[in-house]
């Protein structure tokens, strides 16, 4: 017999990046009265891990859970980005509606289609709130018409379409239904969520069935699965059996020894959870998302989603250049494979695979962010590696050809660079399909592009618009090959000796293109110092001094000016970086180098070529 269980709301807040989800959970938390009233609080405090805090960007799922009267609330900030789409999608099973969020000045987004797409393929209902509408540009009236416009295209249902729209800002803290109301706290996002997202329903009678949706992991307790409860009641101490959708043959007896719900950011230990509570299971050493815990009297497995597959990949391989081991506190093969082996613990779009050479592992993801997110964390915890160029992963078909994984972009540029961006963007096989101006001089172009075309685009592009471009792009399905695409049409300035960098050496190497170091850096044969000014490389000493005679003194020197050297960033190298290239990543620095650091043999493996 099913039951409503009516003092708990499970939503999700789903948007396109950087339109304000984490902030929004942000305000509920203070106003439910989850912080003391003299409590400092960060900003973004949903936002736990270093980077997410750095680039603003949210790159995990996060439950959290607030009181509002009597009801229970609880909420999960997803992620925006592309690249961790498989985030979204399986939170979303745990919910039984959604709050979208979009900017009063951006409007529907690329993300924004993504994750509505989601929520309405599985039946949620969904309340939008246009949020910054304390920006000065905002135009709140015609960003409710790009949403309800969405809604038509993703050929939503009437009741669908009816949904309740709600004013906010989640930076000044207030929500209002119309934007004449008194614009004060966030009281009518609360009634909203709890007068039109319905209350979890399921059989309390029923067999026990948990679907995990998303794992934590701690160092001390290991894997935690994270899902609600559909049917029955789960109990500590009680025997239970884990099976898979999509593996018929997993059932595995496991004992329930703690479980924990979320009251506000922190994680409260429970005896027993009933349905529509979100509960954490710790002590299940190798649960997995998509697995359903059941009772052991007649169980069944909850259908679930597979999870996307990737579409790019690189080589991680253990560092072996002349300055390997110096600056990491991690680095040989075995160090770098538990640590990858042990990421697929939380990170469910990666794929770690073992390659012919025992110091070398194929590492594939959603995208180049979603794997320099990884680099990036690794880096900080003190390994130390070197990375191939990404790589598209190609299928075929049943005929044998080639397909590749495409992208549709949707560029915002400033009116005058439409025409570079239109150029490069068909150099690198891209179609435009659709043009059309915004707001403030800005254009909206719409391209259907190979993935391995956007590979190493981005710098290019903030460089031809200034800065003031912004590109969004979305995963689009596999259509046959394109086509040879020419990615960089520099070479490299290649250091000829090892040593340390000096001025004089550098002042001459300067004429030939742009550097990545400047005086003092360490230096070895086949270390790549800077961009090329023409398209084949060049090598260089960038170590060498000036010969010192009666008549040229060692104080003329100083009279030499270098241009700063560009120092590249992760993502910067990661795009710079060619095929015959590796990437040597350690905690304090960022090389270049070619694969092959003798010059000669470098030679002969391009007359083979």
């Amino acid at each position: 017999m099913k039951t409503t269980r009516d003092d708990i709301r499970n939503i999700a807040i789903i948007a396109h990046v950087d339109h304000g989800k984490t902030t929004l959970v942000d305000e509920l938390l203070k106003q439910s009265g989850v912080f003391r009233a003299n409590q400092e609080v960060q900003e973004r405090v949903m936002d736990s891990n270093d980077i997410e805090r750095e680039r603003g960007i949210t790159i995990l799922s996060k439950n959290t859970a607030v009181f509002y009267k009597n009801t229970k609330i609880n909420i999960i900030d997803t992620p925006g980005h592309a690249d961790f789409g498989g985030e979204v999608e399986r939170v979303l099973k745990m919910v039984n509606g959604v709050v979208l969020v979009v900017d009063a000045f951006e409007g529907a987004m690329p993300q924004t289609k993504f994750v509505l797409m989601k929520a309405l393929e599985l039946n949620l209902p969904v309340i939008v709130c246009i949020n910054k509408i304390d920006r000065p540009e905002a135009r709140p009236d015609e960003v409710i018409d790009e949403v309800l416009e969405l809604f038509m295209d993703l050929d939503a249902s009437d009741e669908q379409l009816d949904c309740p729209f709600i004013y906010a800002s989640a930076r000044d803290g207030y929500a209002v239904k119309d934007l004449k109301d008194e614009k004060k706290d966030m009281t009518a996002l609360f009634e909203t969520i709890i007068d039109y997202i319905p209350a979890p329903t399921g059989d309390p009678d029923a067999n026990t069935q948990v679907l995990i949706s998303t794992i934590d992991y701690n160092e001390y307790v290991g894997r935690i699965g994270v899902g609600k409860v559909d049917n029955g009641i789960l109990k500590v101490n009680q025997d239970a059996v884990v099976l898979n959708h999509h593996e018929p043959d997993k059932q595995k007896k496991v004992r329930i020894s703690k479980m924990y719900e979320f009251d506000g950011l922190k994680k409260v230990e429970v005896a027993e959870a009933k349905i529509g509570s979100i509960v954490a299971i710790s002590g299940i050493a190798d649960i997995h998302i998509g697995d359903t815990i059941c009772s052991p009297e007649d169980p069944k497995s909850i259908p679930f989603q597979k999870i996307s597959e990737p579409t790019l990949s690189m080589n991680f391989i253990v560092n072996d250049s002349p300055l390997a081991g110096q600056e990491g506190k991690y680095v040989t093969s075995r160090h770098i494979r538990d640590r990858l082996f042990k990421e697929l613990n939380t990170d469910v779009s990666l794929r770690v695979e073992e390659t012919d050479s025992a110091d070398s592992l194929k590492v594939s993801g959603r995208g180049e962010l979603h794997l320099s997110v990884l680099i990036e964390n690794m880096r900080r915890e003190g390994y130390e590696f070197a990375v191939s160029k990404a790589e598209v992963l190609y299928h075929t078909d049943e005929n044998g050809k080639k397909l590749e994984p495409m992208e549709i972009a949707y560029v915002d540029v400033p009116d005058e660079f439409t025409g570079t961006v239109i150029d490069k963007l068909s150099q690198r096989k891209g179609e435009l399909q659709n043009m059309r101006p915004i707001a403030g001089g800005y254009t909206r172009l719409e391209f259907q592009i190979p993935s391995r075309g956007l590979i190493g685009y981005r710098g290019e592009f903030l460089t031809d618009t200034k800065g003031n471009g912004i590109i969004n792009t979305i995963f689009n399905g596999y259509a046959p090959y394109k086509g040879e695409i020419s990615y960089r049409k520099l070479g490299s300035l290649i250091a000829f000796e090892s040593g340390e960098a000096v001025t004089y050496g550098l002042f001459s190497a300067q004429e030939r293109g742009s550097l990545f170091i400047g005086p003092g850096a360490k230096v070895y044969a086949g270390m790549v110092i800077g961009s090329s000014a023409k398209s084949e490389d060049i090598e260089l000493n960038v170590c060498k001094k000036k010969h010192l005679t009666n008549t040229r003194s060692s104080s003329a020197d100083e009279a030499l000016t270098l241009t700063p050297p560009k120092i590249l960033s992760l993502e910067q190298a990661l795009d710079f970086i060619d095929v015959d290239e590796l990437l040597e990543v350690t905690p304090e620095s960022l090389r270049i180098r070619k694969r092959i650091l003798d010059p000669t043999l470098r030679k002969r493996a391009g007359f083979k070529k």
